[in-house]
């Protein structure tokens, strides 16, 4: 029995997946509020599946790349309710999610704005390179060079004109249900934020975040 959370991309995700059969499934749009929203639509999935909370088994959370607060709501949310549960919780990549809902070749790209690209490449599943922040035209010879039948996430467009022809899909939200499935395959190691690159944030006297 997983309970999926994402807070990454664009929306407050959450899905109650027991083995095949997905139990709830919300997915709310959102830009920011992440915080506010995720334990009340925590509870509602919960309640749609007519379980307590003492029959989860694991909990799977997106890492990133994507917003630096979303990630850092959804991590906390999911090792605190993990550890009041002594259950795993188990990270998972924004990219991966995004891919794990399509088959054939596929390299997910997340639009990371100043000319870069978060970026990954898969088939059938598997990722066959590792998360990058790349600028779009190293991204372009990746996808060139991978020539994927498939481009997914807020970035596909963008590179969509390297490879004639390729299906675009302009996700900007993962789906929690396949944030389940990959979390009930994956060895229940500690989830950790995935950074690609550094906060644009700064402190005073222009240091920067500690990721």
């Amino acid at each position: 029995m997983v309970l999926a959370i994402d807070t990454c991309l664009f929306a407050c995700s959450v899905a109650v997946v027991d083995g095949e059969q997905v139990l709830a499934r919300r997915v709310e749009p959102m830009s920011r509020g992440h915080q506010e929203r995720l334990a009340p639509l925590v509870q509602e999935a919960m309640a749609e599946a007519g379980l307590g909370f003492d029959k989860l088994e694991r909990i799977g959370v997106t890492v990133g790349p994507g917003s630096f607060t979303g990630l850092r709501v959804g991590l906390a949310f999911a090792k605190g309710l993990a550890s009041a549960l002594s259950i795993p919780a188990v990270g998972i990549g924004a990219l991966e999610a995004l891919a794990d809902t399509e088959s054939g070749n596929v390299v997910a790209v997340l639009d990371a704005k100043r000319g870069q690209v978060y970026l990954q490449a898969f088939s059938d599943g598997a990722p066959v390179s590792a998360p990058d922040a790349l600028p779009i035209e190293t991204a372009a010879a990746r996808v060139a060079e991978f020539a994927p039948d498939t481009l997914i996430g807020t970035g596909a467009a963008l590179l969509a004109g390297f490879r004639p022809g390729v299906r675009v899909i302009e996700a900007d939200v993962t789906d929690p249900v396949a944030v389940a499935r990959l979390a009930a395959l994956r060895s229940p190691v500690p989830p950790r934020p995935l950074y690609l690159r550094a906060p644009d944030a700064k402190l005073p006297g222009g240091k920067t975040l500690e990721a």
